[in-house]
């Protein structure tokens, strides 16, 4: 079957870099004292960086472009055929998948710069058009239990890449600098830093991807400077190219910190908690499962109007109402199945005949459920519920958006309030000491501390595992506030 042009531009994450920004990085690299013997491009394209680098680095002996597509290493080879200086150019057909690359690197025993821009696209993606662009299955991540299977084991395919690289640079001096989505290099950076690579200096430098890709993504230049050790894996995040200073980004407590001199000056706020958030409930089949009061009614998401008794039936709120403070009233509601995720539901045949005739209903949806985390539960389950579930009152965040706005939410329509999966929240049985954790999550001192450790880049920004760092007492418990100053 023939690949349509957009269709592979989306497999091979084909986002060609423009030779002048390709220059800029090279001037980058300059400034920061790296001279390579070798230069090798593993996903050379056409073949910015390997024009730009043939000129920046005149004392490199060999510049080595591999690239998969015929069509741009003959559209290179054309023009470098007319060019002068650039007998040192090299270019090859492959597959970066398929290459042994620890070959290449021997080849030199001197300093050597992987160059480049390497894919932009994720494993998730390639699976949706049919891809074949990838490495082999491996849970690379270590993601473990339901992480691996909630999506958390979704990757960059350049992320990939740059850890078998990087993999390859431990023994020996060289130079990584590509370019990447900013949310990449710190995956990367990451992985090093757990792995204790022999790292020596580590930056990442912000480029305008909307300029140069026509993509609405933070992206930056990852320099990584390995062939000896470090014991400190502090990085700096430049705003651009030129800048002459950045922030400090790194690890405290095991945890990647976006601002450590905000961390380190609220860092008495770390620690663990009286309260802890949770997420809220996933059922994946919204059809069904989420209904709406329409002019007395209730409709699913077929159209379809609904009778059931209203004894599984609570008051939701999706993360766009808590992101934008509509609490007070909603149309919404949640057919909840259980208490705790390995409740028989087989009691709501008898609690409630006309819900589980709803159910059996619309059993194939529910048994279709594609996550791996139905499989071995008992019938139409739902997960993120337990008796916080059921708590009259909460405090409430959605993890989608770009701020911390949290939200006091109580009981609607003589019930509980439940949210879906986007939201996170702390349960309380009495609204005064839900009010007063409040006050104190709006308090200047605890945004500064959150915010210090949330990457706004990223798709879920703000995370349980974040929020759960903020050390809360329970006043009922410990006398004084609820954190320790």
């Amino acid at each position: 079957m023939k690949h349509s042009a957009s269709r592979l531009k989306i497999e091979y994450g084909d986002f060609q870099t423009p030779l002048e920004l390709a220059e800029q990085v090279c001037r980058k690299l300059i400034n920061l004292g790296v001279s390579p013997e070798l230069v090798i491009e593993p996903t050379c394209g056409t073949g910015a960086f390997v024009e730009a680098a043939a000129r920046a680095f005149p004392a490199a002996k060999r510049i080595v472009g591999v690239e998969i597509n015929p069509e741009y290493l003959d559209d290179l080879r054309c023009r470098l055929k007319s060019a002068r200086g650039y007998e040192r150019v090299e270019l090859e057909q492959g597959d970066f998948f398929r290459t042994d690359w620890r070959d290449r690197l021997n080849q030199s025993n001197g300093d050597v710069l992987i160059l480049g821009n390497p894919p932009w696209v994720t494993n998730s993606v390639q699976g949706v058009i049919g891809g074949v662009n990838l490495p082999g299955k491996s849970n690379f991540q270590s993601h473990r239990g339901l992480d691996a299977l909630t999506g958390k084991s979704n990757f960059d395919i350049s992320e990939w890449m740059l850890i078998q690289l990087s993999e390859m640079l431990r023994q020996r001096r060289g130079v990584l600098a590509v370019l990447c989505k900013t949310s990449v290099a710190r995956k990367l950076l990451n992985h090093l830093h757990l792995t204790q690579a022999p790292v020596s200096k580590a930056a990442v430098f912000s480029i305008d991807a909307a300029k140069y890709f026509g993509v609405s993504v933070e992206a930056g230049l990852l320099y990584c400077c390995f062939g000896e050790a470090r014991t400190e894996f502090d990085y700096k995040v430049y705003s651009d190219l030129e800048a002459e200073d950045g922030a400090l980004t790194g690890w405290r407590n095991k945890v990647m910190v976006r601002d450590l001199a905000a961390f380190d000056e609220n860092r008495d706020l770390y620690g663990r908690s009286d309260y802890r958030w949770r997420s809220g409930i996933k059922h994946d089949c919204s059809e069904v499962m989420e209904l709406r009061l329409i002019n007395g009614t209730l409709v699913n998401g077929s159209g379809e109007s609904v009778e059931i008794e209203d004894t599984f039936l609570y008051p939701l709120l999706k993360g766009s109402d808590i992101a934008n403070g509509r609490v007070a009233a909603t149309d919404r509601y949640l057919l909840v199945t259980q208490k705790n995720p390995k409740d028989d539901t087989r009691g709501i045949r008898d609690f409630a005949p006309k819900t589980w005739a709803y159910l059996e209903s619309h059993a194939d949806y529910l048994d279709g459920r594609k996550s791996r985390i139905y499989r071995d539960s008992p019938r139409f389950s739902v997960f993120g519920v337990g008796s916080y579930t059921f708590s009259p009152w909460k405090i409430a965040i959605c993890g989608l958006y770009k701020r911390l706005d949290f939200r006091l939410v109580g009981p609607l329509c003589g019930k509980p309030v439940v949210f879906d999966d986007t939201v996170y929240l702390l349960d309380f049985e009495l609204e005064s000491e839900a009010r007063e954790v409040l006050s104190s999550l709006h308090s200047d001192r605890v945004q500064q501390f959150l915010a210090s450790m949330i990457f706004w880049d990223e798709k879920r920004p703000i995370k349980s595992t974040i929020l759960n760092n903020l050390r809360l007492h329970d006043s009922r418990r410990k006398a004084g506030s609820l954190f320790t100053l």
